[in-house]
């Protein structure tokens, strides 16, 4: 009974990591994690009952049979997921290199105790004792990876700001798997030797160590570029505003040379009044009241919207976009002003871009938002557009470049940080986008 427990715990091990594994992408998963862990837990925990098995009845390693299980338990990880699979494959490449990493020390303790107890090895598997203590480090480490993951990791899966770094990071936990792969002696013999044995101790130490400081540094710089990124929108916004604020000046200004000027008109129109002139009349109302400036001063109280606004106004202005706005905004919103002004931002962004490449008969930007019940602001922004919209799988794909859309991507990772939702719809020639941010 013993011995087909053996095989069992250590296939096992793909549990913890399938549960670390899914730590830092909690907000990308297609359905909730109850009704996930309702049947692939089942399904896994038979994978490994019956890979363990199979591997006692015919007294062969679990080494192909792991293999095989961690690939379809990859497979299922990776299609139950939204976000890209560069992101969900870098995932499960880390979490099998640390747990690779804690193979090798089982290892060593395997056969530690097998020297203690001056005995041999006569089945492909770890003593049982070995097997509690694989089973041991690996809980224990993906306890401890709990609050990393869930911050500083699922931060770098949320923020589209990391794209290009998914790219290229899972060559670093495949080396390390690689590298254990060859610490793995071809006669198990070997390392009943006593310098094997510490040579193999010290390596797999080192390995482990190395691969934490790794990941440690990794998840340091991508906090370091999360700030970063943060910092480059607040300067986005601060440009915005001071912009807008130029706007207002110019505005401000031409309004006072037009009450100054005002007299002079009064007098040029009573004389053509009194000439009868009524054509050079018409034609001089015509000129002055081409020259009253109609830039809007202001759209609404909250000066962050405001700016923001004002900015895609003004640019949609110069392109003859026509630019509708129902915006009803207090001066102080429950909402966090940075993820608002985003959301504006990239929703704006997206609509001006498909009104140039419109017909311009047919451009036109309707912009609604307002606050409902104090702690809930309602944003809807609707643009024509012509051509084909594509989208994967719920994602929009980009027309600017190969790859998903990051704009929509960014609004609704927003939305859900905030316990709002976001929605998108396109009809007739019409994108609609509808987004609620929660306080």
């Amino acid at each position: 009974m013993i011995n087909i427990l053996r095989p069992i715990l250590e296939l096992s091990v793909v549990i913890p990591g399938l549960l670390l594994a899914y730590f830092p992408v909690k907000s990308g998963l297609k359905q909730p994690p109850g009704k996930l862990a309702l049947w692939q837990g089942p399904l896994v925990l038979s994978l490994c009952i019956g890979g363990g098995i199979f591997c006692w009845h015919f007294h062969i390693s679990t080494a192909v049979v792991l293999i095989l299980i961690v690939l379809i338990v990859v497979i299922l990880y990776i299609k139950v997921l939204r976000i890209s699979i560069w992101k969900s494959g870098t995932i499960a490449l880390s979490v099998c290199a640390l747990f690779a990493c804690m193979n090798s020390l089982a290892r060593a303790v395997n056969a530690v105790i097998l020297i203690q107890r001056q005995a041999v090895q006569p089945q492909p598997w770890f003593c049982l004792w070995a097997c509690v203590f694989y089973h041991g480090i690996c809980w224990l480490a993906t306890a401890a990876a709990y609050y990393p993951a869930n911050h500083a990791a699922r931060t770098m899966v949320e923020d589209d700001n990391f794209a290009r770094t998914w790219y290229v990071f899972w060559i670093l936990p495949l080396i390390f798997i690689v590298c254990n792969f060859f610490m793995i002696p071809r006669y198990q013999d070997t390392l009943y030797v006593g310098r094997v044995l510490q040579g193999y101790i010290v390596l797999g130490i080192t390995l482990l160590i190395l691969l934490i400081c790794f990941y440690t540094v990794f998840l340091m710089m991508a906090a370091s570029l999360n700030k970063n990124a943060r910092l480059q929108r607040e300067n986005q916004l601060l440009d915005m505003q001071q912009q807008r604020y130029e706007n207002l000046k110019t505005a401000i200004e031409e309004a006072r040379q037009a009450r100054h000027d005002m007299r002079h008109h009064l007098n040029r129109i009573s004389a053509l009044a009194e000439e009868g002139d009524l054509e050079g009349l018409k034609t001089y109302l015509a000129q002055t009241v081409s020259r009253i400036p109609g830039l809007d001063m202001s759209f609404c109280e909250n000066r962050a919207a405001d700016s923001v606004i004002g900015y895609y106004c003004s640019l949609a202005k110069r392109e003859n976009i026509p630019f509708c706005l129902q915006i009803d905004l207090p001066e102080k919103l429950m909402v966090d002003e940075i993820d608002m002004c985003l959301v504006f931002s990239n929703l704006l962004e997206n609509a001006l871009e498909a009104s140039l490449r419109t017909a311009p008969d047919h451009r036109q930007i309707e912009v609604t938002a307002y606050v409902h019940g104090e702690r809930l602001l309602l944003i809807e922004v609707k643009n024509a557009f012509d051509g084909v919209i594509k989208e994967k799988n719920e994602v929009f794909q980009s027309s600017k470049r190969k790859g998903s859309g990051i704009g929509i991507q960014s609004v609704r990772h927003i939305a859900r940080k905030t316990g709002g939702a976001s929605a998108f719809s396109y009809k007739d020639g019409i994108f609609l986008a509808k987004v609620m941010l929660r306080g």
